[in-house]
């Protein structure tokens, strides 16, 4: 079993050029930059909750649209987080935690099954497509949790339990998104070869 886990990766198409460094065990440092002062500083927070060490240089049709550039640095990060777990040997597998922010709480639970699935849930009445933190739409929130999830194999279901601030509502995601996949990236000595009964995640 392999004392680090780490992963690179490079992603090209004719809308976004993204690289990714990431460690999983690190110490929550990181250096990010993707035109989107907002994502950024999302991101700046994901690192330092999931104890990551978490390099991005993003470059996208920012003057067109957010859109393209969220979406493909959540494929990116998906798909380095993915590599840099490898087999999964030891992994404890599931997390989950509350997040409160002020006024906010979230709640995300997840599984690295390697069955990708984004199960999200807001309080009745909450249409993202209208909610705005700043510049940045919040329903990107979503675009980058369902492209996350895909790559990095991961079952994750968000349920925001209320919220009355759209920046605090976001910035519970992805707070609440880090500390429950350091729960489940934890290596436990207990747990022997792959964490599953089939044999294989």
């Amino acid at each position: 079993m392999s004392k680090t886990r780490h992963a690179q990766v490079h992603r090209i198409t004719g809308e976004t050029d993204i690289s990714i460094k990431l460690a999983v065990d690190g110490h929550g440092g990181s250096k990010i930059a993707t035109g989107i002062p907002f994502f950024d500083h999302m991101l700046t927070l994901f690192a330092k909750h999931a104890l990551f060490d978490l390099e991005v240089l993003a470059k996208g049709d920012i003057q067109v649209d957010f859109h393209h550039t969220v979406e493909d640095t959540g494929i990116v990060l998906g798909q380095a987080l993915a590599k840099a777990l490898g087999d999964k040997k030891g992994l404890v597998r599931y997390g989950n935690f509350h997040l409160p922010m002020d006024e906010t709480l979230v709640r995300v639970a997840l599984d690295f099954s390697g069955r990708p699935l984004l199960v999200w849930r807001a309080p009745k009445g909450t249409n993202l497509n209208r909610l705005m933190a700043g510049d940045f739409p919040a329903q990107l929130t979503v675009e980058f949790l369902r492209a996350f999830a895909q790559e990095a194999g991961l079952t994750l279901h968000v349920e925001v339990l209320y919220s009355s601030e759209t920046h605090h509502l976001i910035e519970a995601v992805f707070k609440g998104l880090a500390r429950a996949i350091e729960q489940a990236v934890r290596r436990d000595p207990r747990v022997k070869g792959i964490p599953s009964t089939k044999g294989m995640l």
